[in-house]
């Protein structure tokens, strides 16, 4: 049997199974596999193998759909892909359709080398955009509350886990967005629900369309880092 058989075996076995709850020391959990595979240096060519489980939903080319229901991996910071995996392996990020696909990732160095391999891939270019109603809105609220963070063009931060947010698709960021604001995302960073916490839907509508319509980082702007000792999770 091949990995990738064993793999949806292993997966198979997974869905049949109860709901996920994570363990009451999940963000130890998380935070000791996400500084294993930070530590590690990941293999594009395993990772590749590892990657067919994910491109069920998120795409051969990592673009995820283009109606916002699965993200974008392609572009995105490695230490940030690692960090939001061990958070949902762990049940610290509860997402239960993407839970049992995480969990098929072996270990640490798995990790990592998925996370290598989904950064060797060509950036997305026909992400799914706004309606652009409101984009003068969108700019503005952006450069006010996010920017400090996320940066002038969306680029985010690697050492600090903040992801890249230019050229994703519109209604992920919206929903995203929507859910750290109302305290549905349970590993949102402390400062962002602090900085949207008070947003209308109208403005993170006007803010993910803004975002949707900025370019992603050029190839190598996404490129690992050694992420720093006191980053906040």
């Amino acid at each position: 049997m091949t990995t990738s058989a064993l793999r949806l075996a292993a997966l198979s076995l997974t869905l049949s199974a109860t709901a996920f709850a994570g363990p009451p020391d999940g963000k130890k959990a998380a935070e000791k596999e996400k500084i294993a595979a930070l530590d590690l240096k990941g293999d594009a060519k395993r990772g590749k193998e590892a990657y067919k489980v994910c491109a069920a939903c998120h795409l051969d080319s990592a673009a995820g759909r283009s109606d916002g229901t699965f993200p974008q991996l392609a572009g995105q910071h490695t230490t940030v892909l690692i960090k939001q995996v061990a958070d949902i392996r762990a049940g610290v990020r509860e997402n239960p359709v993407m839970h049992p696909f995480a969990t098929t990732l072996v270990d640490p160095q798995e990790l990592a080398d998925v996370a290598a391999y989904i950064q060797s891939l060509p950036l997305p270019t026909d992400n799914q955009k706004g309606p652009g109603t409101e984009l003068a809105l969108g700019q503005k609220v952006y450069e006010k509350a996010c920017v400090t963070c996320h940066g002038k063009k969306g680029e985010g931060d690697a050492v600090k886990f903040y992801p890249v947010l230019a050229g994703q698709h519109y209604a992920y960021v919206l929903r995203q967005s929507q859910e750290i604001r109302d305290g549905k995302r349970k590993n949102a960073n402390a400062d962002m629900v602090k900085a949207i916490k008070k947003l209308s839907d109208r403005e993170l509508q006007a803010i993910s369309d803004y975002l949707s319509r900025l370019s992603m980082p050029a190839k190598g702007a996404a490129a690992p880092a050694a992420p720093a000792p006191a980053a906040k999770n």
